[in-house]
């Protein structure tokens, strides 16, 4: 496992356009969001034990958002030849097992990953209605244990773009493991 931490947002940057199958039969586009206020954007999988350290906690906050209007979309872009964890089929078991108040979709051919710039899971892009980057970092300041969560910074955010208010700083990074890429 390689840990890795996410660089700093290109704040200011639009969201990357997609178009990418979902768990739930779809195809989803970045367009099908227009509505929402703020797009939270997560490249997660299956299998990181980083992103197992912080799944309910992101289905908890997504429960939350929801009712306000955010979406949440997460992304798997892991290679599923060398990971079959994340293959689509366990995706959608892991979606429906778990309840996912959002909507899960899979990059097979990694471009959107690209595109975004991410780099691990997890890897948190927030952005306004305008779909301009406001915030890219970290859930909260407790990856693997939710029981020291003293600050709920990605939340922070989400809230400061729903009052009109800046986005609290700093924008601490997000760690976990690397995207697995294809050879």
């Amino acid at each position: 496992m390689v840990l890795l931490h996410t660089p700093p947002g290109e704040l200011g940057a639009s969201a990357p356009e997609f178009s990418l199958p979902g768990v739930d039969g779809k195809t989803h586009t970045l367009v099908d969001y227009q509505a929402s206020p703020v797009l939270v954007v997560m490249f997660i999988c299956n299998h990181c034990p980083y992103v197992q350290a912080i799944e309910e906690r992101l289905i908890l906050l997504g429960r939350e958002m929801g009712p306000k209007g955010v979406a949440f979309v997460g992304i798997s872009s892991n290679d599923p030849v060398s990971y079959p964890e994340d293959c689509f089929d366990n995706m959608r078991a892991r979606a429906q097992k778990k309840g996912y108040p959002f909507d899960y979709l899979y990059d097979g051919t990694q471009q959107t990953a690209k595109n975004y710039g991410a780099v691990c899971t997890p890897d948190f892009f927030v952005y306004d209605q305008a779909r301009t980057l406001r915030y890219r970092g970290r859930l909260d300041d407790s990856p693997r244990n939710p029981a020291a969560v003293r600050r709920e910074e990605m939340k922070e955010a989400i809230l400061a773009l729903l009052e009109g208010r800046p986005v609290p700083e700093p924008q601490n990074a997000a760690m976990g493991c690397s995207i697995k890429w294809k050879e």
